[in-house]
């Protein structure tokens, strides 16, 4: 046969083969066909070939569509705590998988560990940082103008750090941030990562 086994299996790939994969993975087109080809015409085959294949640098899937994902319920201290979140990623096939699900409740935990405020620094309020930069130039004392400026800056670095999920060191890793093991999962998923939203509730509070 000319061509050999994977002209042959190639002419077997049908568009619905190639809409089903796409449908799963999120892939291209032509990345799925070539995927399905190589497999044989497998389709779990050809998953795992993308997935291999998709692994990539954060950065480059970081304007992508996360239309999918989970909402995770964690609660914690007999019920004295409790979080929801909602972690997005572009596909339900990458939403159904136990690293994905496993990443979200981590971070419904550590929500619940460390009631930070927002997800991003940019969501702080502003009149939060204002009022913490008041006080921080009180603080500072008579020094020189650039010197104040600094410790300022320091400081409100300091909160971002404390305050904003995805600056907070890791409760499970404190050497990596929320946003450095989210990176990970990315490149090892292939597909853009995001937190979307959370709520934290806790008696009394």
């Amino acid at each position: 046969m000319i061509g050999g086994p994977a002209l042959y299996f190639m002419s077997q790939i049908t568009a619905q083969m190639v809409q089903q994969l796409r449908a799963k993975t999120g892939a291209g087109l032509m990345d799925c066909k070539k995927a399905l080809t190589e497999a044989n015409g497998s389709e779990d085959e050809a998953i795992t070939i993308l997935r291999k294949k998709g692994i990539a640098s954060a950065s480059k899937k970081a304007d992508r569509e996360a239309g999918d994902g989970l909402v995770e319920a964690y609660i914690h201290m007999g019920g004295k705590v409790g979080v929801l979140v909602e972690v997005n990623c572009e596909t339900d096939f990458v939403a159904k998988t136990d690293d994905f699900k496993a990443m979200v409740r981590d971070i419904a935990m550590h929500i619940a560990a460390t009631n930070p405020v927002c997800v991003t620094r940019e969501e702080v309020p502003a009149d939060l940082i204002a009022s913490e930069r008041e006080i921080a130039a009180a603080q500072a004392g008579n020094k020189p103008a650039n010197i104040i400026e600094k410790i300022v800056d320091g400081k409100i670095e300091k909160i971002y750090q404390e305050r904003v999920l995805l600056e907070q060191p890791f409760v499970k890793n404190p050497d990596q941030t929320i946003q450095d093991m989210i990176k990970e999962r990315i490149s090892k998923l292939g597909e853009n990562i995001v937190v979307k939203r959370f709520a934290r509730f806790q008696i009394g509070a």
